[in-house]
């Protein structure tokens, strides 16, 4: 049985099987590479999210959560997530509330444009590697299963040049052809559990941030009236 060995039957595969194989092991590890990378950021990002959030309804003065921000933006850090949507949110706000002629509906309706833009960026990010994990769980199968009919044509092709048809002439090379399949899925399957997972958690963090785009809206929104009020009083 040595010579039906799982490397034994890949090394003595034919080209096209080898180079199906060979395509199927490099979208196979790539694809682990991509779902480990987005297992860390998911979680990094979960964190994140409830870090700010904790902070942000613990009463901290916006301007100062938003210069807290500034100080580590300063410092070289990349400031994503939620965050960056409550700073962008807060920086177009602030830039309309110097405009005096400028009214609480144009203000508020101006940063949540700002917000939904930071927001679609933010599941830019999320989303990002999911079409790869896509593509190689749809297409995997038939990759391997295109080596399986080409390794098992060659074979029956190889019956012509003997005098006696046997199931031990034939075995070896089917053997060859089905471990192309075997390799597909074995491409695919985490390929496509990873995708459903990310997928619904891309999902979960988009309706995060459309709650906060909400609920900062209502904050902003307060903020917005109580200002154009005093700028009524003091011109009058």
């Amino acid at each position: 049985m040595d010579e039906l060995s799982l490397v034994d039957l890949v090394m003595d595969a034919g080209v096209t099987v080898k180079l199906v194989m060979g395509l199927l092991m490099a979208a196979s590890v790539t694809s682990w590479y991509m779902i480990f990378q987005r297992f860390f950021y998911f979680r990094s990002a979960g964190e994140e999210m409830l870090d700010f959030e904790e902070h942000f309804w613990s009463g901290v003065d916006l301007a100062q959560l938003y210069r807290e921000g500034n100080e580590r933006a300063a410092d070289g850090e990349i400031i994503i997530g939620v965050e960056g949507v409550f700073r962008a949110g807060f920086k177009e706000f602030s830039r309309l509330a110097q405009q005096s002629d400028m009214d609480a509906e144009a203000m508020l309706e101006g940063a949540r444009r700002a917000m939904r833009v930071a927001m679609l960026r933010e599941e830019e990010r999320l989303e990002k590697h999911l079409p790869f994990l896509a593509t190689v769980g749809s297409t995997s199968p038939y990759v391997g299963l295109f080596g399986t009919v080409w390794g098992i044509m060659n074979s029956f092709r190889g019956l012509a040049n003997t005098s006696q048809a046997t199931l031990a002439t034939v075995a070896p090379g089917i053997s060859e052809a089905l471990v192309a399949t075997a390799m597909g899925l074995f491409a695919a399957i985490p390929a496509v559990m990873a995708y459903n997972r990310f997928a619904s958690k891309v999902d979960v963090y988009g309706k995060r941030y459309d709650t906060f785009v909400d609920e900062f809206s209502s904050i902003l929104g307060r903020q917005a009236y109580a200002l154009k009020s005093r700028q009524r009083e003091s011109r009058q």
